[in-house]
């Protein structure tokens, strides 16, 4: 798998904004994203596990535009990094590295009304079609992340698996 863009926005409801490198910081995300600042629309949810980072499928992005016109590109899809090359879903329960940092996959990012409501009617059943959403993230070791950096599964040992 392959990291194809990296997104971010400081508040909730602001556009997410592309940049090729970020710093991803234990236990709280992306340098300068509104969910490491707290800020985001669902940062008062009790059960902040997965709130740091959210991956979404290039391949399930570009279905879900081609079967049904709902375009969710350049960050209209609300997540913070895009991936290509692999299922999103391979990666719940598994420890994984891109760049220097290390995360791990805890959960699904279903999609929402409130995703829905930001991007255009029928986005929330269209990427519950077409992937699910994506994947919520733990970061478990800090560093620093560039579009291009492969994403490596890593087994129980932090090695390559």
């Amino acid at each position: 798998m392959r990291l194809e863009a990296i997104y971010h926005s400081p508040a909730a409801g602001e556009r997410m904004r592309l940049i090729t490198e970020v710093r991803l910081r234990q236990g709280s995300g992306l340098d300068g994203d509104r969910y490491a600042e707290g800020r985001g629309h669902w940062s008062a949810w009790p059960d902040r596990r997965g709130m740091a980072v959210t991956l979404i499928g290039v391949e399930d992005l570009e279905a879900l535009r081609r079967e049904t016109g709902i375009d969710l590109r350049d960050g209209r899809h609300r997540r913070n990094l895009e991936v290509s090359g692999g299922r999103l879903a391979d990666l719940l329960g598994r420890r994984f590295r891109i760049g220097e940092a290390v995360l791990e996959g805890v959960r699904p990012c279903a999609p929402c009304r409130y995703l829905e409501g930001l991007t255009s009617e029928g986005a929330k059943a269209g990427l519950v079609r077409f992937g699910g959403g994506g994947l919520r993230a733990e970061v478990l070791v800090a560093g620093r992340i560039r579009v291009g950096d492969a994403l490596e599964v890593l087994d129980e040992s932090g090695g390559a698996g």
